[in-house]
């Protein structure tokens, strides 16, 4: 099977002929069509997360998929063989740069009915990201006013649509060529990060969705309203991000010392800071995929590779440009 992997941290993906997927009882085998690229998937390749995230090199990388279902294990009963599916597989079973996956049924959905492949494939990481951050960690409610950095990126524009859906006034950080897609989006108010400071023009705020971390995070702190809260997707982790990750006492710790500053700087503010790393959920997928088939999200693929041009297009991603999510798409 073709794959391409990392052998060793900071060198470009390899393609390599991989062992096939072993399929477990509760797993499903997908014929992977789509595979979102992800920011992710860069920094695992860097080794920006050896310390938290210790995968065994030869690694395959990929958290996106759109596919179609080859076969199931005997004690699946959610899905059938010839099933179009999507998933953002575990964490540790990661891998979707390859021909064939083996998901676990609760990780999997069906995907949108009104979604061609490449949009699906586009969708799971970056819409559970926001699904968790402004859903189930931030709460958002209706009249709630949301600031979401990065407006025109995977996660921005997923995240913008929704806290619309869920009644917030949206704002968001875009360049100016992108000011009237984020609009289009649904952002009320856009500013142009290049040329307009937002801690200067916001103020207010219950939530935001940060996706920048440093500076731009402590800035967005200062936005908000007592007992606001800011979400961090880039960091710095914290404690509670480390206990529910298992990590041993000294990576806990220096998580604690890592995040201490900026969880210092929101008590004084009166503010909070939480860190989100997404999980899988097959059960979330399905009621975003509900919200894409209703016409309240819209997917945006800014860019599509073939499966053969996996390694540049993951490493071009950090030359930003692309509206939405890249995609790399398997032929047949």
């Amino acid at each position: 099977m073709r794959a391409f992997v990392v052998t060793k941290y900071r060198e470009p993906l390899r393609e390599a002929d991989v062992a096939e997927p072993v399929v477990g009882d509760r797993d499903v085998l997908v014929r992977v069509e789509a595979a979102g690229l992800n920011q992710l998937d860069e920094k695992i390749r860097l080794g920006e997360f050896k310390q938290v995230l210790p995968y065994k090199l030869r690694l395959i990388l990929g958290h996106d998929l759109a596919g179609t279902v080859i076969r199931t294990g005997s004690k699946v009963r959610g899905f059938k063989p010839g099933d179009q599916v999507y998933a953002r597989p575990a964490t540790d079973r990661i891998g979707t740069f390859a021909e064939r996956i083996a998901v676990a049924e609760e990780d999997l959905a069906l995907k949108p009915a009104t979604a061609s492949m490449e949009e699906a494939g586009s969708l799971p990481l970056v819409a559970l990201t926001a699904w968790q951050a402004l859903v189930e960690q931030g709460n958002v409610q209706p009249g709630q006013k949301v600031l979401i950095h990065a407006g025109a990126g995977g996660v921005g524009s997923i995240a913008i649509q929704l806290a619309k859906h869920l009644g917030a006034t949206v704002a968001t950080t875009a360049s100016r060529s992108n000011a009237d897609f984020a609009r289009d989006l649904g952002a009320d108010i856009v500013v142009d990060y290049r040329t307009q400071d937002f801690e200067q023009l916001l103020t207010g705020y219950d939530l935001v969705l940060d996706s920048l971390g440093g500076e731009n995070l402590e800035k967005s702190l200062r936005i908000l309203k007592p007992g606001g809260k800011a979400i961090g997707i880039s960091g710095p982790p914290d404690p509670a991000f480390a206990r529910k990750a298992g990590l041993n006492p000294v990576l806990r710790l220096a998580i604690t010392v890592l995040s201490s500053k900026v969880r210092r700087q929101a008590r004084k503010l009166g503010v909070s800071y939480e860190f989100l790393f997404m999980r899988a959920s097959g059960d979330q997928l399905r009621q975003i995929s509900a919200l894409v088939d209703d016409g309240v999200l819209r997917p945006v693929v800014g860019q599509v590779f073939n499966f053969d041009d996996t390694p540049q297009a993951l490493q071009s991603l950090g030359k930003g440009g692309i509206r939405g999510k890249a995609v790399v798409t398997l032929a047949g």
